[in-house]
């Protein structure tokens, strides 16, 4: 099985945001704007992508 990463950038603040979605972001691995992360493909990083995506730039 192939071993799938996406790459997530931060491109908006997280000022303002619900606590689910801070939660989120920082469950993914990102804590300053413009930071980039590789994560694994997996149906749980999908989730917490989708309740963020308005505050991400996926890859």
């Amino acid at each position: 099985m192939e071993d799938r990463k996406l790459s997530v950038k931060l491109v908006k603040s997280l000022i303002g945001s619900k606590s689910y979605q801070k939660k989120s972001v920082r469950g993914l691995g990102l804590s300053k704007m413009g930071q980039v992360v590789s994560v694994a493909d997996t149906p749980e990083n999908r989730g917490m992508i989708n309740q963020v995506i308005h505050l991400l730039e996926v890859n």
